[in-house]
């Protein structure tokens, strides 16, 4: 059993991956110039500015504000005092 163990996918040769990188970024360079020489000459027109894509998450709710007024102690009782007065009379 220990003779049969599979070799782990992490090692690999690294050769080719570097012969594959060098190609992709040559043709990378190679596109990015013939892109440049068109569009100076005029053949292709650059790519216009695209526009941010709105989030899908829906907005936060804000908390509706409290309408009760931050009087001190003494207004309070005063004001209260003066409603129970209006009342009865």
């Amino acid at each position: 059993m220990a003779d049969e163990q599979k070799p782990k996918e992490g090692k690999k040769s690294k050769k080719p991956e570097a012969q594959d990188d060098a190609l992709t970024t040559a043709a990378k360079a190679i596109g990015t110039v013939a892109g440049k020489i068109a569009a100076v000459a005029g053949v292709a027109e650059p790519a216009p500015a695209r526009e941010p894509k709105k989030s899908l998450k829906p907005p936060k709710l804000k908390l509706q504000k409290k309408n009760n007024p931050h009087l001190p102690r003494k207004l309070k009782k005063a004001q209260k005092k003066a409603a129970d007065a209006k009342a009865k009379a």
